[in-house]
C-alpha cells in the first residue's frame, strides 16, 4: 500500500487542522491505520490509531480530547482532525499502516507516508 499525507501547515495556537492520508495499492480496509509525529530532535511518537472497521480508536495522552482519527473506506483515506492546537504539537506528521505488534510501537507499522509538516505558533 502507498500512503500520501497532506493537510499540514502553519497555524496559531488554538487553531484547527485536518490531516488526510490517501491510500493506494493493496486493500486499504485490510489495515489498522495510525498517525505518528516527529518533532525536531525527538523520536517519532504515536499519536492515534483506528481499527479496520473504524469502530475503535486509541490516542496518546497528549492529544486525547483534542484530536480525532477517522477513516473513509470509500475514499481510502484516513483523517486526523486536530483541534485546540498547541506549540508542542509542532512536528512532521506521518500516517502508517499497521502490520503486527503494539499499536504504540512504530516498528509494528509496515508502510509509511512521506509526512506533512504542522507548525503551531504561540
Amino acid at each position: 500500500v502507498q500512503l500520501q499525507a497532506s493537510g499540514g501547515g502553519l497555524v496559531r495556537a488554538g487553531d484547527s487542522l485536518r490531516l488526510s492520508c490517501a491510500a493506494t495499492g493493496r486493500t486499504f480496509g485490510s489495515y489498522v491505520m495510525g498517525w505518528f509525529r516527529q518533532a525536531p530532535g525527538k523520536e517519532r511518537e504515536f499519536v492515534a490509531v483506528i481499527t479496520r472497521s473504524g469502530k475503535s480508536t486509541l490516542y496518546a495522552d497528549s492529544v486525547k480530547g483534542r484530536f480525532t482519527i477517522s477513516r473513509d473506506s470509500a475514499e481510502n483515506t484516513v483523517y486526523l482532525q486536530m483541534n485546540s492546537l498547541k506549540p508542542d504539537d509542532t512536528a512532521v506528521y506521518y500516517c502508517a499502516a499497521h502490520g503486527s505488534g503494539s499499536y504504540y510501537d512504530r516498528s509494528a507499522y509496515l508502510y509509511w507516508g512521506q509526512g506533512t509538516q504542522v507548525t503551531v505558533s504561540s
